[in-house]
Formats: structure tokens, C-alpha cells, sequence
């Protein structure tokens, strides 16, 4: 089949990409000149695990191509993925400009029927606003061609796209149109074939439940974070009361890990448009209010256990910071718990030596020169004349690391753990005062 994606960011190169694997025809259209160049040079702007070597094998084998051609890519499909960013407005609500944009484009260069397909995650009632983009632009033309819109949000984590995409807990598809549910089965049929996974709904209920989704998820984060500063302060341990909960098959294991607060580019956003939408009805969200309010708190708790070891005077201290991405395995440091806390460090006077395995370009991108922060090559080199070190992205070379190294470079052998990835049983006997979330301080 010949697809369409418009937008090569997260969400359009990953889908073009995987489509393009079980052997479509792909064109991805985006107007970053530089970012399409980048492609056809076979280099990757983001960082995904496993995305590379796909890209490049399509790309080679001419299944993939990328281009800046608009209308090139409103001929070229008979599905055409709307994958441009949402990103919020002023108010909270999510910017929908790039999407009708799209929209507007599809109308203005359409000579055949053509799906339209809302990959973004835009709030409910936008495949109105498609719809209606697409046919002004038509009705300036006087041309009256028939077309879909449907809602097909997706539900990829970063860092585990690939196999979100290939092997999906379910597609949604939201139209109200037999046709276009049928074209949409036959299109994601490879990746449905060992049980059926595909939903089809009306296209409001299948734009709200990506919002409902993440607004879930971000539920139960902000919810466990909360029960780990009660549990600080009533002295139990919030990694026993996490396993006691999630035995119970109700609440379960997933998303109930404490720490400094969850960010990236999909819950603190999706968060915020779910309760602008919802007030547009007006309706107030007091839950999702409180599941913002907790998580903003959250990403200062490091911060503030820093501040008060060290007795509120922070000036000329430095700090080893391990970890920038908001999650393992990405270089996404969009509404990063560390780009709250090094902020924080900085205004109160401190140095920070960072390191994190693939986020370090995305850090001087966000802050160029910056004379209170040094990027280191390794790990090893972030805790050099640093006065204590914080691990606050839970990548898996962290997990395991040499604590005599930590302790003998250090000036004083003090972790503060915004993950829990280390054993306070292990700290203590090592001989390392160790702050974590949920827990009782180890002072040695």
C-alpha cells in the first residue's frame, strides 16, 4: 500500500518507518529542510533504540524515501498520516496549527479520494476541524473530491517504539465509516495477525482515549508519589508498600515506581490539554489539577534534600548529576525532572558535572554554554571534585555501578537517588550516606 506521513518527528518517522518494515510504500513529508536532508544521509535526529537499522534498510531498499514536497506527498498515498506535533499553547491546550496546517495542504493538493488518518494526539472534536480544513481548501478550489477522517492515536514509549508499533496491546480506530474501518484492517493487518488487536469506535471516544491513557498513567505516578513522601515521614519504606499494592491483580506492578516525577513529551502535555478540554465543557478537573500539581512538587524533592544537607547553603558546591533523559533508553529531556533540578542548582549557586549515555547533545542544544555545567564523557568523570552525586534516570549502566570508585572520588560519599536503584541494606554496610524516594535516609 502507498502511505503518506506527514511530520518526521517521534511519532511520524517511527510509524512511517515500521509500515515501510512489512512492506509498504512510504513517503514521510515534513518541512524541516534540514531534518529531511538528514535522512537521505542516513542519519537519525532522534535517538530510539532499533530505529536505525530500520531506517536505513527501507530507506535502502527503497521502501522509505523522505522528502519536502507537499503535494508529492498528497499524490503519493491513499492513506495520509497527519504525525505533527501538538504542542501546548499558552492556556495548556494543545497547539493545533501544524495540524491543520496539514490539513489545509491535504485539501489544497487532493485530485483523488484519500484517508486522512490523525496520528497526533490532538484533543476530542479535532477530526472535526480536519474535516473542515480540508474542505475549505476544497471549496476554494470548487472541486468536490471525497474523503475520510478518522482518529488512529498512538500509544508508542519512547524507548520501546519499535516493538509498540510491531507487536501492539491494540489499534484504535476511531471513523464512523465502515469503508475506511476496513481499509485501516487491511493496512494493519501484518502487525494483527496473531489475535485481534484492532478496536474500532467512534472518532471522539478514540480521540479521548489517548488522553485517557496518559491521564492514567500519569494517575498512578503522581498517586505513588505521593504515598512516598508519606511514607518518609511515617517511616516505612515505600518500595515494600509498592510490592504489597501491586500484588494485588486490581492496581498491579505497572506504573507504580516512586521517584522525581514523571516528564517527556506526552503526559505533562496531555495532562494539561485533557483539563483544557474538559473546562471548554466547563467542567474542572480536580483530579488531573492534582496529578499536575503533585508531579511539579515531585520534581523538587532532589533538590530540596540536597538544600537540606547542606544546610541551606549550596554556593560554589558541585554536583555530580548522572542521568538527563526523563526515561532510559531516549535522549528526550523534555520536562526532565533533571532540567528542573540542575535550574534549581544553578540559581542557589552550585557547578554541575553531567553525564547520561544519549541526552548530552540535547543538552547543549537547550543550554549552549553554560559556565555551571560541564558535560562529561563518562560517568566516572562526572563525579570528579563533585562535593555528592545524584542518579536521577535509571539507565541500566547505572544500576550496577563501582561504589568504591563513587566513594574515593567524591569529597564526601553521599548518593541521592531520585529512582531507588540502589539497596539502602548495600549503601550502609559500603559505608555511603544515601537520600532516596520513599525511604528512611542511610547516614553513615
Amino acid at each position: 500500500m502507498k502511505v503518506t506521513i506527514f511530520g518526521t518527528g517521534y511519532v511520524g518517522l517511527v510509524t512511517g518507518t515500521c509500515l515501510a518494515e512489512v512492506g509498504n510504500d512510504v513517503l514521510c513529508i515534513d518541512i524541516d529542510e534540514k531534518k529531511i536532508e538528514m535522512l537521505n544521509n542516513g542519519q537519525i535526529p532522534i535517538y530510539e533504540p532499533g530505529l536505525e537499522s530500520l531506517v536505513l534498510r527501507n530507506k535502502e531498499q527503497g521502501r522509505l524515501t523522505f522528502s519536502t514536497d507537499i503535494k508529492a506527498g498528497v499524490d503519493h498515498g491513499l492513506f495520509q498520516f497527519i504525525a505533527v506535533g501538538t504542542p501546548p499553547d499558552e492556556d495548556g491546550s494543545a497547539d493545533l496549527q501544524y495540524v491543520l496546517s496539514v490539513a489545509k495542504s491535504i485539501g489544497e493538493h487532493m485530485n483523488d479520494y484519500r484517508v486522512i488518518i490523525d496520528k497526533s494526539t490532538v484533543p476530542v472534536g479535532t477530526s472535526d476541524k480536519v474535516s473542515q480544513a480540508i474542505s475549505g481548501a476544497l471549496s476554494v478550489r470548487k472541486e468536490s473530491i471525497d474523503f475520510d477522517v478518522i482518529s488512529n492515536p498512538e500509544f508508542l514509549k519512547e524507548g520501546a517504539a519499535i516493538d509498540d508499533f510491531m507487536k501492539p496491546d491494540r489499534i484504535i480506530i476511531g471513523t464512523d465509516n465502515v469503508r475506511t474501518a476496513e481499509l485501516l484492517k487491511a493496512l494493519y493487518a501484518p502487525f494483527n495477525r496473531s489475535h485481534d488487536r484492532l478496536i474500532t469506535m467512534d472518532i471522539r471516544s478514540a480521540e479521548l482515549t489517548k488522553y485517557a491513557a496518559n491521564a492514567m498513567l500519569a494517575t498512578k505516578i503522581s498517586f505513588m508519589n505521593e504515598l512516598s513522601n508519606i511514607a518518609e515521614l511515617t517511616g516505612a519504606d515505600i518500595e515494600n508498600v509498592r510490592i504489597g499494592i501491586g500484588s494485588d491483580p486490581r492496581i498491579g506492578y505497572h506504573f507504580i515506581y516512586p521517584g522525581a516525577g514523571y516528564g517527556g513529551s506526552c503526559f505533562p502535555k496531555d495532562v494539561q490539554a485533557l483539563e483544557k478540554t474538559a473546562g471548554e465543557y466547563g467542567y474542572t478537573t480536580d483530579l488531573l489539577k492534582s496529578v499536575e500539581k503533585v508531579n511539579f512538587k515531585q520534581k523538587e524533592v532532589i533538590f530540596n534534600k540536597i538544600n537540606k544537607y547542606f544546610n541551606q547553603n549550596l554556593k560554589d558546591k558541585t554536583i555530580a548529576l548522572w542521568g538527563l533523559s526523563f526515561k532510559p533508553n531516549t535522549d528526550d529531556m523534555r520536562a526532565a525532572s533533571s532540567r528542573v533540578l540542575m535550574e534549581k542548582l544553578w540559581q542557589a549557586g552550585c557547578m554541575v558535572r553531567a553525564y547520561d549515555p544519549q541526552a548530552m547533545d540535547e543538552t547543549s542544544r537547550i543550554y549552549g554554554k553554560n559556565d555551571f555545567l560541564v558535560l562529561c564523557d563518562s560517568p566516572e568523570q562526572a563525579l570528579e571534585s563533585a562535593d555528592v552525586l545524584v542518579v536521577l534516570t535509571e539507565w541500566s549502566m547505572f544500576r550496577s555501578p563501582d561504589f568504591d570508585k563513587i566513594k574515593s572520588t567524591l569529597k564526601e560519599p553521599v548518593i541521592f537517588d531520585g529512582r531507588n536503584i540502589y539497596d539502602p541494606a548495600l549503601m550502609k554496610e559500603l559505608g555511603i550516606t544515601y537520600y532516596s524516594i520513599g525511604r528512611n535516609p542511610v547516614v553513615n
